[in-house]
């Protein structure tokens, strides 16, 4: 599960990223920003409200993010992530009975914000994205499928509620916003967004307990309990067709509180602080003819299997398994997003972020953010704004520090770069870039 999985979504990911020009989790940092415009919805759909353009125009952005607990990110050397997370240097490993790998991408494509009045906002957008999960997966069994056997050494691992997902859709987003309240001390601001969800498919493996021996000397793998692995059609092998979409549809729904205060740069931004709650990302994609196999993992093989085969080979040709063809549902990463801003003087803000998944993992498999918490100093103008997030990250033990510009029509940045370059301990990385067409009031 793990080499196949991560492989192929890496790829996409690193694929993503350099043809954009340069892995919330998404555009972090910049999405407070009192003009990012059509990206502030990708935090809360109420943002849409009295925007400070008249219209911003999105051209095209990537944002990519991946991380894990298991291997230290090393910016010099890359190619160690662009196969799976796949150990070729000497970088540091944290292994456990229960690591976790994870990233995203977020591709958003031609979109366009507009104020109708000054009551009411709306916004059509277009995106594509891809999740990837693995939780609670043994480091040394990751290392073994995706390394030398010969460089590995004995391990026992006992591991509870292992699960691995890859998960690909495009959407097509209706975002109405309302101020809903307006006096001279407070303002209330409602939004929803409305999806059209087209899936591009996925691939998922779980298991209850899993348990695995390596004995080095005799390069045997034992190996016991069950795996359940399927995919939708068309993700059935490296090379994915796209070649039966299924549809859903999805939500988003914010509301944003403002506090005025007289003689606060009360002309260009209004309030000497503003919060804001939402709930992103509700719903889930319906996959009929859902290839499901559940395989019976008690038995003993040479770990030579996984230098010449991917990992679906070496299960279809050591272990018994049972077939059968169903239905599957994919849950969107459904998240709780909060924020709040305060304006220092007009031009300088500084503003906290915290992000939290509320979807769960069960019968269905379900894409999953990782809980965050971002504080992020900034001085904005109208034309440029300059910002600093400072992240704290489910599963990295370091703190991701990072640094993003929106210059006129360009954003670019990463919410870790100045982290991934001082530390040796940072195991995640995120960065974005885009091109829009603001025209401001």
């Amino acid at each position: 599960m793990p080499s196949f999985l991560s492989r192929r979504f890496i790829y996409l990911g690193i694929l993503f990223l350099f043809a954009s020009g340069t892995q919330a989790q998404t555009y972090v940092g910049s999405t407070t920003d009192n003009s990012a415009g059509v990206h502030s919805l990708l935090l809360n759909p109420a943002n849409a409200v009295d925007s400070k353009m008249r219209w911003d125009i999105n051209v095209l952005s990537t944002s990519a993010f991946i991380g894990n607990d298991y291997l230290s990110v090393d910016l010099n050397n890359l190619d160690s992530f662009r196969n799976g997370f796949e150990i070729k240097s000497e970088g540091s490993t944290d292994s456990s009975n229960h690591n976790n790998f994870f990233g995203n991408v977020d591709i958003l494509g031609p979109s366009v914000l507009f104020n109708l009045d000054q009551k009411n906002s709306f916004a059509f957008t277009t995106r594509v994205r891809a999740f990837f999960n693995i939780i609670n997966f043994g480091g040394d069994l990751y290392d073994l499928v995706n390394k030398d056997y010969n460089e590995i050494t004995n391990f026992s691992l006992d591991m509870e509620d292992a699960r691995g997902l890859v998960h690909a859709w495009a959407e097509i987003g209706a975002t109405y916003g309302k101020l809903i309240l307006d006096n001279e001390t407070h303002a209330l601001k409602g939004g929803i967004t409305l999806k059209y969800l087209a899936g591009a498919g996925g691939i998922y493996g779980s298991s209850q307990v899993l348990n695995a021996q390596f004995e080095s000397e005799s390069n045997l793998l034992t190996t016991s309990g069950a795996l359940r692995y399927g995919y939708t059609s068309g993700f059935d092998s490296d090379d994915i067709s796209f070649s039966d979409i299924r549809s859903g549809f999805g939500t988003d729904i914010g509301l944003v509180y403002e506090y005025k205060e007289q003689n606060v740069n009360t002309y260009y931004n209004p309030y000497k602080f503003k919060i804001g709650l939402s709930v992103m990302d509700i719903g889930a994609i319906n996959y009929d003819h859902t290839n499901r196999k559940t395989y019976n993992m008690n038995a003993t093989i040479d770990a030579k299997e996984f230098e010449f085969k991917n990992l679906e080979e070496v299960l279809d040709d050591n272990y018994e398994r049972s077939e059968t063809l169903d239905k599957t549902k994919m849950g969107l990463p459904t998240s709780l997003q909060l924020f709040a801003d305060y304006n220092i003087n007009g031009k300088f803000f500084v503003s906290a972020q915290g992000a939290i998944s509320i979807k769960k993992n069960t019968e269905n498999p379900v894409s999953n953010i990782i809980n965050s918490v971002t504080i992020t100093p900034r001085f904005e103008k109208r034309w440029i704004s300059v910002y600093s997030p400072f992240s704290i990250r489910q599963y990295d033990s370091s703190l991701a520090w990072g640094i993003g510009v929106r210059a006129g029509p360009v954003i670019v940045g990463s919410g870790s770069i100045f982290t991934n370059l001082i530390s040796n301990n940072s195991k995640s990385t995120d960065v974005y870039v885009g091109v829009k067409v603001p025209l401001y009031k």
